[in-house]
């Protein structure tokens, strides 16, 4: 579904992406691990339109994305959750799960996002300022899928929160999965990360330096003393 080829992009001047090939095959989940600043978030906002590339080719559902503007590429099925969250604090659970079905002109599903997280149905008159952090990232992923995504990046959804916390999104992100949900999955807990993936490449400064599959790399000597803590 998804495939990047020696993609290159830069901060003005200063690499931040070097020769990075990867695929997502439809209906997996890949995660994509590495350190802070080894240029993963840089890799998805690429993906997703916002980050211009200097090099390299990125496809999609056999369409090339090379010269399209990122609005095009949400209309195609390429839906990011952005890292932070970055919800529209002013403004109700239910308002912002609204906005997130507007580009790709979407039917109502509210439904469907408070089935997935029921917490959200209790707070939907809520302004989403008010929520917890756990809540605002339930609230951020529920704004993604509310466009029907074919294709879902997440970018440090355990960022920040409780490690009980952590758990329960990580539970949410494998159950889309079950249900069909092609996910590219980027996070700094490994751990996590590669417990409920199939496969998973390991970035560094900007290159990928590991891939295989996600059993693989949580016993890779290498992954498991720069990742792992083993």
């Amino acid at each position: 579904m998804l495939e990047v080829d020696r993609l290159d992009s830069c901060y003005g001047r200063i690499p931040a992406l070097a020769g990075v090939t990867l695929r997502v095959g439809a209906g997996e989940l890949v995660a994509l691990v590495g350190a802070n600043g080894a240029g993963k978030t840089t890799l998805l906002r690429a993906i997703s339109g916002v980050q211009p590339v200097t090099g390299g080719t990125i496809s999609f559902d056999g369409h090339d994305l090379s010269r399209l503007h990122a609005r095009r590429r949400v209309q195609l099925g390429i839906v990011q959750v952005p890292e932070g969250r970055q919800v529209f604090a002013p403004m109700t659970v239910e308002d912002n799960l609204r906005l997130g079905a507007f580009a790709r002109g979407a039917r109502d599903g509210l439904a469907r996002i408070f089935s997935l997280f029921p917490g959200l149905a209790d707070k939907r008159r809520e302004l989403a300022g008010n929520l917890s952090g756990g809540q605002q990232q339930m609230l951020a992923i529920g704004r993604a899928l509310m466009a029907n995504p074919l294709l879902l990046l997440l970018d440090e959804p355990s960022m920040g929160l409780a490690p009980r916390l952590v758990t329960e999104i990580f539970a949410r992100i494998a159950a889309l999965k079950t249900l069909g949900t092609t996910i590219l999955l980027v996070d700094q807990n490994a751990r996590a990360a590669l417990g409920i993936a199939e496969r998973g490449y390991v970035m560094e400064t900007g290159r990928v330096v590991l891939s295989g599959s996600a059993e693989q790399l949580l016993h890779d000597p290498q992954v498991q003393r720069a990742y792992l803590g083993a």
